[in-house]
């Protein structure tokens, strides 16, 4: 293995943090709020300093709620959707004040040599899957997205960064941690949030089944499939009330985990690798800051970046 060490970012995990953990009341001169856009820069310099990483990406999402997901499962984030109008298609609720900061975070962010990935018809955790099962070496992701908790790999050294308290204090997601909080493997985490559902994603998960019964079924069974197995065998042993409602699940458990699932194959070619700041690039971020107001942050930034 490699010891180039890759920095994922769930840019927009990051950027809605940064907008409700900061007061609006930090502007740019035009009177445009920008507590997102500095508490992004403030997590860019936060987390290059403690992870000391080789290649790094800003994953986004150029398809927060993909229509073939949908399509599996119709409530599919359906709650965040406004309702449509003949103007334009559905949008994801983002605050206004939040809305207007997005550009000015992407154009920072590539002013400091940090790679904006997208994917057409894609969410970003299907570019951060892609890029972690890809990379050859060490992966430290940055999510407040339990569902890459799938992504954990000790044996590729690939793990999540998760701001259960914010970001001034992550927790380090392994294959232990998961075992002690949810007492199931890495690999079955997927399987796990199938079962358990998700309603701020809209997956409705089998009735009667949460965390603990799920994880004793995955512990009995090995995965999905197998307990869907031992659920249709009346002589496999399975609670009565557990079998009836998974078999009661059966077109539900058919789609969900194409749905839950991050895709990992992608055909993504871009550059991650980490270059020194340049003078061009020093100007720029200096001339931005200005005039959006940066401040501190923009500095933090380009001297975490700048670092050997």
């Amino acid at each position: 293995m490699s010891q180039q060490k890759l920095l994922l970012l769930d840019s927009a995990s990051l950027y809605f943090r940064a907008f409700f953990g900061l007061p609006d009341s930090l502007k740019a001169p035009d009177g445009t709020p920008v507590n997102a856009v500095r508490g992004m820069l403030d997590f860019v310099a936060t987390l290059v300093e403690l992870t000391e990483p080789q290649a790094m990406a800003a994953c986004w999402d150029n398809d927060w709620r993909p229509a073939w997901r949908v399509d599996l499962i119709p409530s599919y984030k359906e709650h965040r959707v406004e309702t449509p109008t003949e103007t334009g298609p559905d949008v994801e609720e983002t605050p206004d004040l939040l809305d207007v900061q997005v550009p000015v975070i992407a154009r920072a962010l590539q002013i400091l040599g940090i790679p904006v990935v997208g994917a057409d018809g894609y969410e970003a955790d299907d570019v951060i899957g892609t890029l972690a099962t890809t990379w050859d070496g060490p992966v430290d992701v940055v999510t407040g997205d339990r569902d890459l908790f799938q992504l954990v790999d000790d044996a590729r050294g690939v793990r999540v960064l998760y701001p259960a308290k914010g970001m001034s204090k992550l927790e380090p997601v392994d294959a232990a941690w998961i075992r002690q909080r949810y007492a199931i493997e890495p690999s079955q985490y997927a399987d796990f949030a199938v079962l358990r559902g998700d309603p701020s994603d809209g997956l409705p998960g089998v009735a009667g089944i949460g965390e603990k019964t799920a994880a004793s079924l995955l512990a009995a069974h090995g995965d999905l499939a197998g307990i869907v197995a031992a659920a249709a065998d009346r002589h496999t042993k399975i609670a009565p009330r557990a079998r009836t409602n998974l078999l009661a699940a059966a077109d539900y458990l058919a789609v969900a985990p194409r749905v839950v699932e991050v895709v990992r194959d992608l055909p993504l070619d871009v550059d991650l690798t980490l270059h020194p700041i340049s003078t061009e690039q020093v100007r720029e971020m200096a001339e931005l800051a200005e005039a959006w107001g940066l401040g501190r942050p923009a500095e933090r930034a380009v001297t975490a970046l700048s670092a050997p």
